[in-house]
């Protein structure tokens, strides 16, 4: 099963995250199979790549709970659970045709 969990960097005392897709059996800071945005706890700063998260949130990927409650503040999960957006031809506006 794929997890979205944080991977740890930074110095001692200072630690900052990277929100990765890992294999849920390889350990907390092994190779992931994406990376998928930054986290810092001290300043509360986030990144994230937001089409990537929702495909793999799609494809049965499960957070764990630290990263839940971030793709919650980012209503991440508004767009998954989003329904499938209208083709092209509806959404654009159409042509006026000159006589």
């Amino acid at each position: 099963m794929v997890k979205l969990r944080l991977k740890r960097f930074g110095k001692i005392r200072e630690p900052i995250y990277r929100i990765v897709a890992v294999q849920s059996t390889s350990r907390r800071d092994g190779r992931p199979l994406e990376e998928l945005g930054f986290y810092n706890p001290r300043t509360k700063e986030t990144k994230l790549e937001v089409p990537a998260i929702v495909q793999r949130l799609k494809t049965g990927a499960q957070p764990t709970d630290t990263v839940r409650k971030l793709l919650e503040k980012a209503k991440i999960f508004d767009l998954v659970n989003a329904p499938a957006a209208p083709t092209t031809a509806l959404t654009t506006a159409p042509t006026p045709v000159e006589s």
